[in-house]
């Protein structure tokens, strides 16, 4: 049926999953032929992908509200994206790896955030929420490109060999004791052999997309790591330093960064996406601290990281102003120079107890986007981290291993469109963005935690499997159907994504090893949460674009995504950090359980 939720079928020349034998396993390998998977990566999409939004059956389900249903609707307003905030980053999914996503998307709320951005700089932000909301909500943009079905040469994916990325996680600890300073060496010495064994079981998949192999392996290392990261968070706490935060760090993904090997984007006209400041990391540079010395290194440690987000807010709050030098003189230059003082203060604390630590004043020089983007030197350890963020990775393919400097960079988003690899174009700005936390029509909600992460879709249903893909494609006027292809949508319509969140919470995380566990879809028909999961305000968020008619009827709008999706529409997602204070949470609560309606 089109529209319908996860694909089960062949439709024209798009396939998402052949069945095949493949070795003694039976693996389920994707077959390039069109769209999401054929063979190359291209900036066009296919013309399949595209339908009259007329020929979609209704598909949406209408529970029935229950006796104790929660009625109400809290409507947030924070814009359009007019302040251009575009990053590469996916702080939800990826945590730590700059450049994650290989594709842009749109950010508003938050202004701060980042792939690295703690989240008590998160709640300090600035925000485009007109309310004071500091949550981020971000998205995969759209463009136009009227280049495309002109012959463009597609880059084939040949002999790429795909490669497992993890975040780093020496530089998301806090200071580590040097009573546990040994044990958490070798713990993240075998992060990079679990990283290294992941990519030497990948070369079985060279130039093709084995859904089940990526399975396995991921499946496999998510276990190793999961296991060790939790010793790691042990070993720490009965030193007396305890991390949090670790469990966002278990989940790694596939790339096949090689398809963006002969891409050739728009010279470097214009900086990159939302530009911020470059610093290198401090966490993993310090020797082992004396246990006295603790709590003020920790201290400022997290001033280092609220200082780097204070200078990235500002270069997006003040974007275009002062002259071409403003950027490096009124907020670089200030910028390094708190961090001196931070340094030395650091220094001193751990001095008063042990050997001073040498040449931390060296990490205080901070670049405007002048880092690399691609592989990561160094690993979970000692590693020169090459001028990023405190406590991020530099962001490239390989998130805990040392191998060999890892691969070529990617390029920075580039030109005045912020182009990346195959994602080419106009980017078309959201004529409005309507955020709603929405009740539930079986049960009265329970307020969400503050940093819960959330998101909704699948970035990679091609290399991953469907399983958690979403149709959100619709037109204005056709709020009773959803497909998982673009719209053509009639005259005086506009084309839109309907994207719904999670409604149900364990009542106890507010992130799991695989992002999703954490989090359910209520039952569609009734409302009902599983067993175990409690209601929650269910956030929607609805997006609807001005795309002419005749840019629809040509296939000449796409999503951005990664270079083996190729613009697949069902590859459509959406996350959001919640940042609301408690407060206003139980005020959202309320206004649901109340059956109002509110903003």
């Amino acid at each position: 049926m089109a529209g319908s939720g996860k694909r089960r079928r062949v439709r024209g020349s798009r396939v998402v999953a052949v069945v095949a034998a493949v070795g003694a396993v039976g693996a389920l390998t994707v077959t390039f032929v069109s769209g999401g998977g054929r063979g190359s990566a291209s900036a066009e999409a296919n013309l399949n992908d595209f339908v009259p939004i007329e020929r979609v059956a209704a598909n949406v389900p209408t529970p029935r509200p229950g006796p104790n249903a929660s009625r109400g609707v809290f409507t947030v307003d924070c814009g359009t994206n007019r302040n251009g905030k575009f990053s590469p980053d996916n702080p939800v999914a990826q945590p730590g790896i700059r450049n994650g996503a290989e594709h842009l998307h749109d950010f508003v709320g938050n202004l701060a955030i980042d792939a690295n951005t703690p989240d008590a700089v998160l709640a300090a932000s600035g925000t485009t929420c007109r309310n004071g909301d500091r949550s981020s909500y971000f998205w995969p943009v759209v463009r136009i490109d009227k280049s495309v079905r002109a012959g463009l040469d597609p880059q084939a994916l040949g002999a790429v060999q795909p490669t497992v990325s993890c975040p780093r996680v020496a530089d998301r600890l806090p200071a580590v004791p040097a009573s546990a300073r040994d044990g958490v060496r070798r713990d993240l010495a075998a992060l990079d052999r679990q990283l290294a064994s992941a990519n030497g079981r990948m070369a079985a998949s060279r130039g093709r997309i084995d859904q089940r192999l990526n399975q396995s392996v991921l499946g496999a290392l998510r276990a190793e790591r999961a296991e060790t990261i939790k010793r790691i968070s042990r070993t720490m706490s009965g030193a007396g330093s305890r991390p949090r935060g670790l469990v966002s760090l278990v989940d790694c993904e596939v790339s096949y960064d090689g398809l963006h090997a002969t891409h050739s984007a728009a010279p470097a006209t214009a900086s990159g996406a939302s530009p911020g400041v470059r610093c290198p990391s401090v966490r993993d540079k310090l020797p082992g601290v004396p246990a006295s010395a603790l709590d003020e290194v920790n201290r400022n440690l997290d001033l280092l990281d609220q200082q780097i987000a204070e200078a990235n807010e500002r270069l997006v709050t003040t974007k275009g102003q002062g002259g071409p030098n403003f950027a490096l003189n009124a907020i670089v230059g200030p910028l390094q120079s708190k961090r001196v003082a931070t340094l030395d203060r650091i220094a001193i604390a751990i001095g008063r107890t042990a050997p001073r630590p040498q040449g931390l004043e060296a990490l205080a020089a901070c670049a405007l986007d002048e880092r690399p983007v691609g592989g990561q030197p160094g690993g979970n350890g000692e590693g020169d981290n090459n001028g990023n963020g405190d406590n991020g990775n530099n962001g490239g393919n390989n998130g805990n291993g040392n191998n060999d400097g890892g691969d070529k960079p990617l390029p920075e988003p580039q030109g005045p469109n912020l182009e990346l690899p195959n994602n080419t174009g106009r980017i078309v700005q959201p004529s409005k963005v309507l955020i709603e936390y929405r009740g539930n029509p079986g049960a009265k909600v329970t307020p969400m935690p503050r940093f819960l992460r959330a998101l909704t879709g699948d970035a990679k249903p091609t290399s991953r499997g469907p399983a958690n893909a979403r149709a959100t494609w619709t037109c204005s006027g056709f709020a009773d159907r959803l497909s998982d292809r673009y719209p053509i949508c009639p005259d005086g319509s506009q084309v839109m994504r309907v994207q719904d969140f999670p409604g149900c919470w364990d009542g106890r995380n507010t992130d799991s090893e695989n992002h999703r566990a954490h989090l359910a879809f209520a039952d569609p028909a009734t409302g009902a949460c599983p067993q175990g999961f409690v209601a929650i305000p269910q956030l929607r968020i609805s997006i609807a674009y001005d795309i002419p008619r005749a840019v629809q009827l040509r296939g000449q709008y796409a999503l951005d995504s990664f270079p083996e999706e190729n613009h697949n529409p069902f590859s459509d997602h959406n996350d959001f950090v919640n940042v609301n204070s408690d407060k206003q949470m139980r005020k959202i609560a309320a206004c649901l359980n109340e059956g109002r309606r509110c903003s």
